[in-house]
């Protein structure tokens, strides 16, 4: 009774050991990567050398034991149950404390008595037949187990060569995939730079038709305006503005050396009113500077003086264009003797006062539609004057600098408001639309365009940089070029 108690108990005992080892089989099933497949052949040929060689230690074993392992499973049958009893009294004991390990011991009892109850049953039917089966069966599985190791291995080397030939294939296609995908996607950026080109055309070819479309309407506009004001002009017996010939419009591009690719600036104004000066600060060059254009010379030139300019990363050339007050030539004519509709944009310098060549500038400029600007220049030397007669004097010691800078600022404000509404009026009078007038220094604008802009130079300045700004911008825009006007704006310092 004691040695069937005991088979039973380790019967029991080793059910946990079982669970345990079959739960690690299956964490090993889980962290083991997945080898190659076998082929089915190579299966069957395992299965069948494993079988047999199971087999054959089956019998083996179970010869030896069978009509002792009946007997031992009555026992264990018996021990189980008595031990189902000691546990079922031992959990009863201990209810409180540990009912699921009750329910479980309970069930693993049941279990291990139902088991040997089938397996002693089991062992019993096959015992008497295990017997005279053992040589025989060890014989075959012998013999089956070398059938099955030869079949085995040409199966095993058979796999190998199918698997060599599978790896060469695929790694063939992953070739061929990748190269597909990579002409896929260079294929997917090309359509896609080429629908970024049509789109940017598209929108170039828009913003060009509007370009077009409002240029028309300004050109009729202006046209009509031309005409209404040719009317008055006759009424009122003004000369009238000649259209130039194509001939005589290329013979003025040829005598100021027009180049394409350039931008052609002319400064137009009475003698003395600091023309030359001006273009030297415009190209960034003092009035001692060799390169500079000539000044302090009474104006008697007839001729456009031609100065390009000092940077040669700016395509601009500026020209000094003569005084009509040195030519024998009526204001109305002035405008097309000097070839003024050939330039880019025109400026024109005043002083002190408008003349009737002034006049004539901007009012041909406008029907020739090309950027003008009314410039009033040496503002510091004109602001100064405005200082002596508030009442500055320079050479009082006891004046301070306090005193100095609310008059400076005062004439400013006074010198620059008085500009403005003395323009406005002579526009008024001329029946000229309303223009803005840039008040400058040739210091400041020389500082400006050297972008050499120190604070004391910032408080001094007026309308430079407006002026720069406009005049490129403007420019820039009459030749549908406009994007470019930021870039040469920085080569100016603007």
């Amino acid at each position: 009774m004691g040695a069937a108690a005991s088979i039973a108990t380790v019967v029991v005992s080793s059910i946990p050991a079982i669970a345990a080892g079959v739960l690690h089989l299956v964490r090993l099933l889980r962290s083991t990567p997945p080898g190659e497949n076998p082929t089915h052949a190579a299966i069957e040929a395992e299965n069948r050398a494993q079988a047999a060689r199971e087999e054959s230690e089956r019998l083996i074993e179970e010869a030896e034991v069978s009509a002792q392992r009946a007997q031992e499973a009555q026992a264990a049958m018996e021990a189980a149950q008595a031990e189902a009893e000691r546990i079922k009294a031992q959990a009863e004991g201990d209810q409180l404390e540990s009912q699921h390990r009750e329910r479980e011991a309970r069930e693993e009892a049941q279990k291990a008595v139902e088991a040997a109850r089938q397996e002693a049953s089991r062992q019993q039917q096959l015992a008497e037949q295990e017997n005279h089966r053992a040589v025989e069966s060890q014989r075959a599985a012998e013999e089956a187990a070398r059938l099955a190791a030869q079949e085995a291995q040409a199966v095993r080397e058979s796999a190998q060569a199918e698997q060599e030939e599978a790896q060469r294939r695929e790694s063939e296609m992953r070739e061929e995939a990748r190269k597909a995908v990579e002409a896929a996607q260079q294929e997917a950026l090309r359509q896609q730079h080429i629908a970024q080109e049509e789109n940017r055309r598209a929108l170039e070819s828009l913003q060009a038709a509007e370009e077009v479309a409002r240029i028309a309407a300004d050109e009729a506009r202006a046209a009509v305006e031309a005409r209404e004001d040719m009317a008055r002009q006759l009424r009122e017996g003004i000369q009238p503005v000649v259209m130039p010939t194509m001939a005589q419009f290329e013979e003025a591009k040829q005598r100021i050396e027009y180049r394409d690719g350039f931008y052609h600036f002319a400064i137009a104004g009475t003698a003395g009113s600091g023309k030359s000066s001006l273009i030297n600060a415009l190209r960034g060059l003092k009035n001692k500077d060799s390169r500079a254009a000539p000044t302090g010379i009474v104006e008697t030139t007839l001729s456009v003086g031609r100065f390009p300019d000092a940077d040669s990363k700016n395509p601009i050339v500026w020209y000094d264009i003569p005084g009509a007050g040195t030519l024998k030539v009526p204001d109305w004519q002035y405008f097309n003797d000097q070839g003024l509709y050939v330039f880019d944009a025109i400026v024109v310098l005043v002083d002190n006062r408008f003349t009737k060549t002034d006049i004539a500038i901007l009012r041909n400029a406008r029907l020739f539609r090309i950027p003008c600007y009314i410039v009033r220049s040496k503002a510091d030397v004109h602001i100064r004057n405005v200082m002596l007669d508030m009442g500055y004097d320079s050479d009082d010691e006891e004046q301070d600098e306090e005193a100095r800078e609310e008059i400076e600022e005062s004439a400013r404000e006074s010198f620059i408001d008085g500009t403005r509404a003395n323009v406005g009026d002579i526009l008024r009078n001329a029946d000229l639309p309303a223009q803005r007038v840039y008040i400058v220094s040739n210091s400041t604008m020389l500082s400006a365009t050297k972008r050499n802009i120190t604070s004391k130079v910032a408080k001094r300045m007026i309308d430079e940089l407006e002026f720069l700004r406009d005049l490129l911008k403007d420019a820039f825009k009459r030749r549908g070029v406009a994007e470019k006007a930021k870039g040469l704006s920085s080569l100016l310092g603007v």
